[in-house]
């Protein structure tokens, strides 16, 4: 009832409030997303690690720190993929997968289920050279396969699993008298073998092993910010949509992750150089970020605004020019519906744990929050449409859109993300790849986004009275 009377600025006092207190505790939950813990190489030959259920998987083995001389931010190819890369063979009721390498490095291995997935992290370990196409030919085992960098300084590789089968054991062997890295000759091989089982019994084993050498410590989060009045520079989170082992949509040679990231710093620069706003971006390099880390990230960033960006991609039909998405349970249409279902499928390609993250409760108190941050969110959309229209003249012919997206559920801060363009258009693909024309759609957001401040701050001070 006490809810039921409240004016606007209770509201918001509440929201505020309640997310003070479920911050901290929904960033101590997100430590728990994929955890990175791996299990160290046997420098014996031959051996074999027996698979221990989830709750005893970190303390199989003691974990390994990696060397300090090694950078934790870029993959240095410390190991290759060794003779003829990633082999799969037949085994009684089962599968082995095989990963020869030019150098033992620590390794993990665990399966997830919704959907079934069996996931293999390395330290330092190089794809160069694995062939897919010819690994999901060997049999029907996979539905698909997918390998790259997951996060700075390691990488895995994530089979999508036709059947429950339950990794039986996985061990590494090793040489004696391992060669040169150099040279590509084998100095160790990784042998996983996978059994058919239960729905059940996958279901009861699946799950990421907790480690303390990979579980990111649960970080502070901050109050929710206070709305942004005209009078300081203003915070704004650009989030480049995908990247490491999720390369996003594919055309012509161009990849989403990689035209992103180009633009994203591009933007950056035109915001920096028209001065009023500080610039944070998701991730700086061609990495894996799930999807909850980049809007905490936001948030710890003390985020005014975020703008995640994308481009998209049919398989099927035509269709050009940039969009402007906001947050809505119902999509405006069965293709954003759809568009909405390929970015949230990135977690799931990327092997990311999502078996912790619903929390009713929780999302009851943001949904609270998001009745004072959802008309600003709106109104930041549309201004971002007319700066890109003015500055492009490309824009979908109905550019204002709605959809589900995970990355735009920060409860507190304005959120939106941005289509540029199509590259299944030829046309689109052109435009997107010219700097000149990113240069004039950076132009157009910076200006859009000034706008909206403005705005946004009269809009606060008619409140605040």
């Amino acid at each position: 009832m006490t809810v039921q009377t409240l004016g606007s600025k209770g509201r918001n006092w509440l929201a505020c409030t309640l997310l003070a207190v479920l911050c901290p505790v929904m960033g101590a939950a997100s430590s728990d997303l994929a955890p990175e813990t791996s299990l160290h190489p046997r420098a014996r030959p031959s051996t074999s690690v027996p698979i221990q259920s989830t709750a005893g998987a970190g303390d199989a083995v003691a974990p390994v720190t990696p060397s300090a001389a090694q950078s934790p931010a870029t993959l240095s190819g410390l190991a290759y993929l060794a003779g003829d890369g990633v082999a799969v063979t037949d085994r009684w009721r089962g599968v082995a997968i095989e990963v020869p390498m030019t150098q033992a490095v620590p390794w993990r291995v665990f399966t997830l289920d919704n959907p079934k997935r069996l996931v293999l992290d390395f330290s330092e370990l190089d794809w160069q050279g694995i062939d897919i196409p010819n690994l999901l030919a060997q049999g029907d085992w996979f539905t698909d396969i997918r390998a790259g960098l997951y996060r700075p300084g390691w990488t895995r590789i994530v089979f999508d699993l036709n059947a429950p089968l339950r990794v039986v054991s996985a061990g590494l062997s090793t040489q004696e008298q391992p060669v040169a890295v150099s040279q590509r000759v084998e100095a160790a091989r990784l042998r996983v073998e996978l059994m058919t089982g239960t729905v059940a019994d996958f279901a009861a084993q699946a799950g990421a092993p907790k480690d303390a050498l990979f579980d990111r410590p649960a970080r502070p989060m901050p109050s929710p910010k206070t709305r942004q009045r005209g009078f300081e520079d203003v915070t704004v989170v650009l989030d480049p949509g995908h990247g490491g082992i999720d390369p996003g949509a594919e055309r012509g040679g161009v990849v989403e992750a990689h035209l992103m990231m180009s633009f994203a710093r591009e933007l950056k620069e035109e915001l920096l150089r028209a001065g009023g706003f500080n610039v944070v971006l998701t991730r700086s390099r061609d990495e894996f970020v799930p999807l909850e880390e980049r809007v905490s990230i936001a948030r710890r960033a003390g985020a005014d605004v975020f703008l995640s960006l994308h481009a998209d991609a049919l398989a099927q039909g035509r269709a050009t020019g940039a969009s402007v998405y906001t947050l809505s349970q119902d999509a405006s249409d069965e293709a954003s519906r759809k568009l909405a279902e390929r970015h949230d499928r990135s977690d799931i390609l990327a092997g990311v744990d999502l078996s912790q993250q619903d929390d009713a409760v929780a999302l009851v108190l943001m949904d609270l929050a998001r009745t004072d941050t959802a008309p600003r969110s709106e109104a930041l959309a549309d201004s971002l449409v007319e700066g890109i229209h003015s500055a492009t003249g490309s824009t979908y012919k109905t550019p204002r859109m709605q959809a589900g997206f995970s990355v735009l559920k920060a409860a507190d801060i304005p959120s939106v993300l941005i289509e540029l363009g199509f590259l299944s258009s030829e046309r689109d693909r052109k435009l997107l790849t010219s700097r000149e024309w990113r240069a004039d759609a950076a132009r157009g957001m910076r200006e859009a986004l000034q706008y909206w401040v403005l705005q946004d701050a009269g809009q606060a001070e008619l409140l605040r009275q």
